[in-house]
């Protein structure tokens, strides 16, 4: 069964994505920033807008029935690779324990203002010790 989740952005349905996708166990989490979705607001802070972007998927995911535990693969898409060393200990307090597979890649993205995009998938732990 296929389920979208939206953050209420106006961004998806201007280009036409949903914030996750959940298909079965699988939850995919597009490529999120650290924008605040409820003022539309970003800081100019990178850490804070790493900060405020993990608090966006987290939502995502909670939404889906699902956590930060259950990541199991992310990738950090930074316009300024200079910029991913300052967010670590952001998405060490996050992922530290979780440890999923991950990528960084330095790339522009559509809004000058975002400093650093974060994607995930997480599959939700199989019921009965599977």
């Amino acid at each position: 069964m296929r389920r979208l989740i939206s953050s209420g952005s106006p961004f998806e349905a201007g280009i036409g994505y949903s914030r996750a996708v959940v298909d079965g166990d699988w939850i995919f989490v597009s490529g999120t920033t650290g924008f605040d979705y409820d003022t539309m607001t970003i800081s100019s802070d990178v850490h804070e807008q790493a900060e405020q972007t993990m608090n966006n998927i987290k939502r995502a995911l909670g939404e889906a029935g699902s956590s930060l535990a259950d990541v199991v693969r992310v990738r950090y898409i930074l316009p300024d690779a200079a910029d991913f060393e300052p967010c670590w200990p952001v998405l060490r307090q996050h992922f530290g324990e979780v440890r999923p597979a991950a990528t960084m890649i330095a790339a522009g993205l559509s809004d000058p203002r975002m400093k650093i995009e974060i994607e995930v998938t997480a599959r939700r732990a199989a019921k009965g010790g599977e």
